[in-house]
């Protein structure tokens, strides 16, 4: 994938409806313009608007069935996104595990001093 390209998929990710709109085609598979601008509090040129986003980055086909336009989920360029950021995801685990292996040695440093100040006798 192409620098343009992801940025037009990052783009088109960035907005929260076109971003309900993918997770609905996700769980429904092909759904017209109609049936997608129904749970959305905006017009359906507003709909069409995002749809076209969508399309342009590739997350979206759009068939013609006679009168039906139906919009399909394309999820490849999801991959595409999924394969850029997993190495910032490794780097985060990775950070996380010697954070917790930090904590644990100072947790047991902790136990440790605990420990000899208890066992102290007085007058020791």
């Amino acid at each position: 994938m192409t620098s343009d390209q992801l940025d037009a998929v990052f783009g088109a990710l960035a907005d929260s409806t076109r971003r309900a709109i993918l997770a609905r085609l996700a769980t429904s598979g092909e759904l017209s313009v109609t049936e997608l601008a129904e749970p959305f509090a905006i017009s359906l040129p507003a709909v069409t608007k995002h749809l076209k986003v969508l399309e342009k980055a590739g997350l979206i086909t759009r068939g013609r069935d006679a009168q039906w336009r139906p919009c399909r989920l394309e999820a490849s360029p999801l991959q595409d996104v999924f394969e850029w950021v997993e190495p910032y995801r490794r780097f985060w685990e990775e950070s996380f595990d010697r954070l917790e292996e930090y904590l644990k040695e100072l947790q047991a440093q902790e136990q440790t001093n605990e420990h000899n100040i208890n066992s102290k006798q007085p007058g020791d």
